[in-house]
């Protein structure tokens, strides 16, 4: 099993044992919205675009809403649960996208909970993981105020954020340097150094966004 759908299956097995009504990390959503958005995703094509696109943000909003009113909270956790749908089931693809994003999701269920702690994850996923995070360093960090160095414990560097500005440091495992660029960073378990208005700059920023 690939780590996409090892995480796709926790995160569907927490969802179905959580209810629709838990937190998330996703500002406004609970874990109804999230599994709506999941399946929108990826069964909805004619709405995904509006998950970047504002112009269409609104129609992705009401489709959101209407498979929450037809497949209820149950039936949206069992189609996620069933594996990828559409362009996502092209060979390699699903391994591609969506292992960074069901381990993100994952996480945003796990530490929106009263009690939770950091997973210990496999050396080969940390490994993949940091690969999708130092690829895309420059996209997550496009709307940094500030120049970000990434240090990875276990090894690697990688450089986002605009040239010629102040620079803070983050470290930590591949699992949370991602986290933290998509945005969770006051959630990712990581430490960041630098001056401290740079570093207050960096953690109020709307990242990987």
């Amino acid at each position: 099993m690939t780590y996409a759908r090892a995480e796709r299956a926790a995160l569907s097995d927490l969802l179905a044992g959580l209810g629709p009504d838990a937190p998330t990390l996703c500002e406004g959503w609970t874990t109804f919205d999230l599994a709506a958005h999941l399946v929108l995703r990826e069964r909805r094509t004619d709405a995904a675009g509006g998950i970047m696109l504002s112009s269409l943000a609104g129609y992705a909003a009401r489709v959101q809403e209407s498979l929450k009113a037809k497949h209820g909270y149950a039936g949206l956790v069992e189609l996620l649960r069933s594996g990828p749908a559409g362009i996502y089931r092209l060979p390699g693809l699903d391994r591609l996208v969506n292992t960074a994003e069901y381990f993100i999701h994952h996480e945003d269920v796990r530490r929106a909970q009263r009690v939770w702690e950091p997973r210990e994850l496999p050396a080969d996923f940390d490994e993949t993981l940091w690969k999708q995070t130092r690829a895309g360093t420059r996209v997550f960090l496009r709307k940094s105020p500030v120049r970000v160095v990434l240090h990875r414990i276990g090894g690697g560097v990688a450089i986002g954020g605009p040239k010629d500005t102040p620079q803070a440091e983050v470290t930590g495992t591949a699992g949370e340097l991602i986290l933290f660029c998509f945005g969770r960073q006051s959630h990712a378990r990581v430490d960041v150094t630098g001056d401290d208005e740079v570093v207050a700059k960096l953690m109020d920023a709307s990242l990987g966004t």
